[in-house]
């Protein structure tokens, strides 16, 4: 008689192994890049008191991002405004209202547009090239090298590379304000046979100071959360080169999430800090 065999006992699935243990694992990431985000804002301040601060470093990480960023942020910029105009313009026909064609452009891209399109590149050109930098020099041990001299990796390594994706984010923030502002002007005077009077006028009644000071706030907040997110992936990277490139890509992923969820809690601070003008 043959004697009866169990069954191997079956195991969780890869699905389900990735459902129990990836909240865990987020968890973790975001626990490591606020301790990330503590030291880098701790060496700041360190460096500025002894008045060590790589500042040769700082100017190179912002020339490298605002070149990397500058001609995409261009090509961006003007299809943003063109489709702001189109569809604000079509609507303002349809309810008559073509003198506040301006105040809407405005609306539209200094609250939202600039801020969005500055963090949508930052977090592709700039955090995918500074994961991938700090990557290949973990994969290489440079960053253990720094370690055994007894030099700090976020004192050398991460601290240039924040201020200067807040600087440059800040920048950019600007420059796309400047260039939607400019297009959808020539678009609604130009093309849709607006007048720049009332273009102008409804810009400059319900676009204020602090609106442009709200958004350079968001950019900047962004460009905290890019800098962040990127070099704590780049220091964190295992496995080689193939560990670079997913280390790219969960960078690249975290921050996009990241940043369109801060963009609604501040959207929903606005509202109650920053009341709609009464038309």
């Amino acid at each position: 008689m043959l004697a009866m065999t169990s069954a191997p006992p079956i195991g969780p699935s890869r699905v389900e192994e990735y459902a129990l243990n990836h909240p865990v694992v987020s968890i973790n990431t975001f626990g490591r890049q606020l301790v990330l985000l503590t030291r880098t804002l701790r060496a700041l301040v360190r460096s500025v008191i002894r008045r060590d601060f790589s500042a040769s470093e700082f100017i190179r990480q912002c020339a490298f991002m605002a070149s990397a960023v500058a001609i995409p942020t261009v090509l961006v910029a003007i299809p943003i405004g063109v489709i702001v105009s189109i569809q604000v313009g079509t609507i303002a026909n349809q309810v008559g209202a073509n003198a506040f064609t301006g105040a809407a452009n405005g609306l539209g891209i200094v609250r939202q547009g600039a801020p969005l399109v500055t963090a949508m590149l930052i977090a592709g050109a700039v955090g995918s090239a500074v994961c991938a930098d700090l990557g290949t020099r973990t994969v290489r041990e440079e960053i253990d090298a720094l370690k055994v001299l007894g030099l700090s990796p976020v004192d050398r390594l991460v601290v240039p590379r924040f201020i200067a994706a807040l600087v440059v984010s800040g920048l950019l923030c600007g420059f796309v304000c400047f260039v939607g502002f400019l297009t959808g002007y020539i678009f609604n005077v130009y093309v849709q046979n607006g007048t720049a009077g009332s273009y102008l006028a409804s810009f400059a009644a319900f676009t204020s100071v602090s609106d442009l000071v709200l958004a350079l706030i968001k950019a900047v907040t962004y460009g905290a959360i890019v800098a962040i997110v990127a070099c704590d992936k780049g220091l964190n990277t295992r496995g080689g080169p193939a560990g670079v490139a997913n280390s790219v890509n969960s960078a690249v992923v975290s921050s996009v999430i990241l940043l369109f969820g801060v963009n609604v809690l501040f959207t929903q601070l606005a509202q109650v800090l920053i009341p709609a003008q009464p038309l």
